[in-house]
Formats: C-alpha cells, structure tokens, sequence
C-alpha cells in the first residue's frame, strides 16, 4: 500500500495546532508525542525545529504556526451555515 506523506504531514501539522502554546521567550510550541518520521520531514520542511531531543515539546516556526492555524481550520472547522443544516 502507498501512503501519501504528504497528507499525514497536513493532518499532523493541523493537530499540532492543538497541542500548540506561546512562551514568552521560546516562542511558539507544541507537544511532539507525534510519529518520529513525520516530525523528521515537518522539520525537514521547515515547519518545526529539530525534535530530537530529550525536551516532550518542540519548537514551531512562525510558518509552522500560520500553517497548522489555516490547516485546522480547513480540515475541522464547522462552518454555521453547516449546524443549521442538521
């Protein structure tokens, strides 16, 4: 079976976006409890930094942060014109 990296990077990034919050002085960043070849390519592409380490949280890029936000929202936002459909 091929998988499509590509789209597991794109889900990845988009739940990172949950697990995501700011520090004064590191910045943006979020738990890394994800697969360890995704993070390898997330950081490959520039999205996070390097997340091999001892540290349970990594950093995430400004683009790394725009890019999980607009991805979230594409892949799980509820628009209102859906809820009163139901």
């Amino acid at each position: 079976m091929q998988i499509n990296k590509d789209a597991i990077d794109e889900m990845t990034l988009a739940l990172m976006y949950l697990v995501m919050w700011k520090e004064r002085q590191m910045g943006t960043r979020a738990w890394k409890g994800f697969d360890w070849d995704t993070m390898n390519r997330l950081y490959e592409k520039g999205y996070i930094g390097n997340p091999k380490g001892k540290a349970k949280s990594v950093y995430v890029t400004e683009e790394g942060s725009k890019q999980a936000q607009e991805l979230f929202e594409k892949h799980f936002h509820v628009h209102e014109s859906n809820i009163a459909s139901e």
